[in-house]
């Protein structure tokens, strides 16, 4: 059990910190908050370390509490380190004792309290209500799911947008910027930026590849090795750089673990999906009416955010089609649409399933020239055909134009426009 006065100083400080921290760029979720903060269930806010959850609880804090009438706590200070379920009641009458009765939590990293979810729901059924934040999606899913199913609304706050990044650079847009030869350029040089750097903010601020380097390593350690007390550490680490180094390629759990040496599938299995559930990476299935052969078949890896590419790939890092394919991606994962590639006689990066029938199809490509365009066209007409689409789209760096094959219709598209388009 900490002592009370220890109790005390920490929340003081905490508060203070909070109510000191920039707002920063306003999140496009943000907007969603005043329905949800009517409803009585727990607000869950969930992503990847680092990628803006406690600045999105203080753009909440200041919108819709005006900085006052809720209590902060945040158990990534290490002074709570030895903090245990049985201490929720002496630092729930601290609270009181300091700022007088509130009916509002905001908890950052509580999945780091074993058995949190005793006090939330006890304190919900009270009538408080609480916005959390995790960076393990599979933790809180499973502990708020013995206390909590159906009293919980999840977020999962992403690394910044594109939109997100030009308020960042202070760069307005709006649809007669666009038409403007002057707009378009500054927005297109924007975007080229945002190919190679990502969206951490923190990184964006300072510009130091050591910042992703630390963060990826606090994920590894921290969020992975200790959690789920991984021996392997080396053979873990080899595997995470492989799938980072080929990410968007198609591999296997069977040939990873012939490259890595591990003896069992399962292990290696394991530790991929201990990466999916910190956020850093997200697996895609190749498409299958039969749910047993799409967890068979081989899958594609796409990290997180184009800047870990950068900072951590044993690429070279410089292929725009690559790094365009994997933000495309992670566009369509933040829209939360279920996502898959086509593999057939050709391939298609992406087909968007929506309620059991694939809605769209999607090929990615940096440029379309004489020498890929048969490829990258037949790719996308075979999954059209198979799945009775009408129309597709190759998103580009910046062409262009319509082809027509028979009745189906091809678009193709700036990558930057359709990323305005979306948000």
């Amino acid at each position: 059990m900490l002592d009370r006065e220890q109790i005390k100083q920490v929340i003081a400080d905490q508060r203070k910190m909070v109510l000191d921290k920039p707002l920063g760029v306003e999140r496009s979720l943000l907007k969603q908050m005043e329905n949800k903060i009517k409803l009585p269930h727990v607000v869950v806010i969930t992503g990847l370390r680092r990628a803006g959850k406690s600045t999105f609880l203080r753009q909440i804090m200041k919108r819709y509490y005006q900085d006052r009438d809720f209590y902060y706590l945040n158990f990534e200070d290490e002074r709570l380190f030895g903090f245990q379920a049985a201490d929720f009641n002496i630092l729930y009458e601290t609270l009181l004792g300091l700022y007088g009765e509130k009916k509002v939590f905001f908890i950052d990293e509580i999945q780091n309290v074993d058995h949190y979810e005793s006090f939330v729901r006890r304190f919900y059924d009270a009538g408080f209500k609480f916005f959390i934040t995790g960076s393990n999606a599979r933790m809180l899913s499973k502990e708020l799911g013995t206390k909590l199913t159906g009293r919980h609304i999840d977020l999962v706050i992403s690394p910044f947008s594109f939109v997100e990044y030009l308020h960042f650079k202070g760069t307005g847009y709006n649809e007669e910027r666009l038409l403007q030869t002057e707009g378009r350029a500054e927005i297109k040089k924007r975007f080229e930026e945002y190919l190679f750097s990502g969206g951490m903010p923190e990184y964006l601020q300072y510009r130091d590849p050591e910042i992703l380097t630390r963060i990826y390593e606090d994920i590894v350690i921290k969020d992975i090795a200790v959690r789920y007390k991984v021996g392997n550490l080396h053979e873990m680490r080899g595997i995470y750089l492989s799938l980072i180094s080929n990410f968007a390629n198609r591999f296997s759990f069977h040939s990873i673990r012939k490259v890595s040496g591990l003896g069992s599938v399962t292990t290696v299995r394991n530790y991929i999906f201990f990466l999916e559930e910190t956020y850093f990476i997200s697996l895609v299935n190749k498409f299958d009416y039969s749910i047993k052969k799409q967890l068979v078949n081989e899958k594609k890896a796409y990290p997180v955010d184009n800047g870990f590419i950068r900072a951590l790939s044993a690429r070279t890092g410089s292929d725009k089609g690559w790094l365009l394919e994997n933000m495309v991606f992670n566009i369509l994962n933040d829209h939360r649409q279920e996502v898959y590639y086509h593999q057939g006689k050709n391939e298609c990066d992406f087909v968007i399933k929506q309620e059991r029938v694939i809605t769209g199809a999607i090929q990615v490509t940096s440029e379309l020239t004489d020498r890929n365009e048969k490829r990258e066209v037949n790719g996308l007409l075979e999954a059209m055909g198979q799945y009775g689409l009408k129309q597709g789209l190759i998103l580009t760096l910046d062409q262009r134009k319509d082809i027509r094959s028979g009745d189906k219709n091809i678009l193709v598209r700036p990558t930057w426009q359709w990323m305005l388009e979306k948000a």
